[in-house]
């Protein structure tokens, strides 16, 4: 079960289409279906050119020589896969990463990253992957024939709120890619978070704003009833800054910035968004 409505999380893609699995006597459309799909979920929707695809791993698929996992197993341990989200990401984004492609919901605490990470120190990236497609949870949810999807935002692929609202922070929609659509590019998204572990909040990839990244810098504390004497803390999203005025760039590159506001400091960040030349972009309770 999801939580919340669908078209409002940016999950409604993901809630209408069946998983893609392959069946015996399928057809060679319907394998290239397939292998579009595995190709999608695990490189993180981003674009394959025709020189990059694995034509031996697919002609293996085709022939019925590997199943729809070990198909998965060559992506994800391929060059291609490696280039893009091993060696130029800071380890624990690559590690995100490969929760959000391999299992398809973002980890539970740092303890579970630091296990991944372990892995990685002592037996390689090889053995990182494999501990992902040979486990329990991968063989009850995919097992042999399904194609790994998105699954973190459901009930039963979540423990906690935190671990649901972190799968926001790693998919923004069903369009969004694992290289784009968020301001931090290919810093780690969830480290601080699950240090803290404590909830954020979930803009709709549809709003103003959606490609905002979580304000750095400072310890994240307790929101929302309580927080302040007027018990609501708000979340404001700014852009049109220009670079000249926040670092000696391009004059011609915006920045963006977003800064959680107790209620009775809303009016003197309005004022100081607005000389410094910036536009809000939206103001959300959190």
């Amino acid at each position: 079960m999801a939580f919340g409505p669908a078209s409002r999380l940016g999950v409604s893609l993901f809630e209408e289409t069946a998983p893609v699995e392959w069946v015996p006597g399928s057809s060679d459309g319907e394998r290239e279906q397939i292998i579009r799909a595995v190709y999608r979920q695990v490189l993180g929707n981003a674009y394959v050119m025709d020189s990059e695809r694995l034509t031996v791993p697919e002609s293996q698929f085709k022939r019925v020589e590997l199943s729809v996992r070990e198909f998965v197993r060559a992506v994800a341990k391929s060059d291609l896969y490696h280039s893009r989200f091993f060696t130029s990401c800071a380890r624990y984004r690559a590690i995100e990463l490969n929760f959000r492609h391999l299992l398809g919901r973002p980890p539970l605490n740092l303890e579970e990253m630091r296990s991944h990470s372990m892995i990685l120190d002592t037996r390689g990236f090889g053995a990182e992957i494999d501990s992902y497609l040979n486990s329990d949870e991968y063989q009850t949810h995919f097992g042999e024939n399904i194609v790994p999807y998105i699954r973190g935002y459901k009930t039963e692929a979540c423990q906690s709120m935190v671990q649901f609202t972190h799968t926001f922070e790693l998919v923004r929609g069903a369009s969004s890619s694992s290289l784009k659509g968020n301001l931090a590019g290919k810093a780690p998204r969830l480290n601080s978070l699950l240090i803290q572990s404590v909830p954020t909040a979930v803009v709709s990839p549809i709003s103003p704003g959606s490609a905002f990244r979580n304000p750095l810098g400072s310890a994240r504390t307790r929101l929302g009833t309580g927080a302040d004497e007027q018990g609501k803390v708000y979340r404001v999203e700014a852009t049109g800054y220009r670079a000249s005025k926040t670092r000696p760039v391009s004059r011609f590159r915006f920045s963006n910035q977003i800064y959680l506001v107790p209620f009775n400091q809303l009016s003197a960040t309005y004022q100081k968004i607005h000389q410094a030349g910036g536009v809000i972009a939206s103001i959300t309770p959190v």
